[in-house]
């Protein structure tokens, strides 16, 4: 199942940010809103009982073509986005980092985030705007205190993220977060899929490109710290809540770490493919003065 949020481009449709189902055939959507789902975070929320809700027969089936809608980030106001920090070996090796004894947890700001389509607008503020393609997982069941055993019960699905960075403002301190957190620097989506669908996300290729030439090949086996040990560290510390985020970093190949280092800029379409997700598409923009 794909969960996605969109907004409604022709008149005849309901005005206003919604959730659906991307059917099988990509060019339809089944709206939640009739099942009683304000968005893509009250769904999550309800977890099985949102599933058991689809399949109820009194409920309408309604379905609208994706012609006629603006897919967005699949959950626009997730509680929080936990980012992990050089969590495959060599990209900490190429940024010059020492891998910690713990995950590395950062936080992106919501605000920040874009869907697939949506243009990154690399800021004048910064001069080293930087990429990152990451496996995402999303929070259905919460908890405090989750053992790593546990793991998949508190799964929703999965989904795509660009973790941009603007390296010159992230690196001046040791606080990242504000560096990772300007305007449009969370491309997410297409959609959410769940956890189903992903038998092994410990299997996937992840790539990453710009213009056609690819800059990150990898697999998400080669990750440092694996989901279920970080649910279990940072749900030792904050309890975890239906609809958080946990990027679960990026693999080698960012600009930060290439001879010589590959800025983004203003025209290039950058495009991030993981297995069983899809595929990720944004361009780049100026900021405009």
């Amino acid at each position: 199942m794909k969960l996605i949020s969109y907004r409604a481009i022709d008149n005849a449709l309901q005005t206003g940010i919604h959730a659906g189902i991307l059917q099988a055939d990509g060019q339809s959507i089944l709206p939640l809103a009739p099942f009683g789902f304000a968005d893509a975070r009250a769904f999550i929320a309800a977890s099985q009982a949102a599933f058991t809700a689809l399949n109820a027969p009194e409920k309408p089936q309604s379905l609208i073509p994706v012609a006629q809608v603006q897919i967005l980030a699949p959950i626009l106001n997730p509680p929080r986005v936990f980012a992990i920090g050089l969590n495959y070996q060599e990209h900490a090796a190429e940024s010059k980092m020492k891998v910690q004894v713990v995950p590395t947890v950062f936080f992106k700001l919501t605000a920040s985030i874009v869907g697939d389509g949506a243009e990154i607008v690399l800021p004048t503020i910064s001069t080293q705007p930087d990429y990152e393609a990451e496996l995402a997982v999303v929070i259905g069941k919460g908890g405090f205190e989750i053992k790593a055993d546990d793991w998949q019960d508190h799964v929703f699905g999965y989904t795509i993220l660009n973790d941009v960075s603007a390296r010159d403002i992230q690196l001046a301190t040791s606080q990242w977060t504000l560096g990772k957190s300007f305007p449009t620097f969370t491309p997410m989506g297409p959609a959410i899929v769940t956890a189903d669908e992903v038998p092994d996300p410990h299997a996937l290729s992840i790539k990453l490109s710009i213009d056609g030439e690819t800059l990150q090949d990898a697999n998400t086996r080669d990750l440092i710290f694996r989901i279920p040990a970080l649910i279990e560290y940072i749900s030792a510390i904050t309890p975890l809540e239906p609809g958080d985020i946990i990027s679960t970093g990026t693999p080698q190949g960012v600009g930060l770490g290439r001879t010589p280092q590959r800025w983004l800029k203003p025209g290039e379409e950058v495009v991030i493919e993981i297995e069983k997700l899809g595929t990720l598409r944004n361009r780049t923009t100026a900021q405009k003065r």
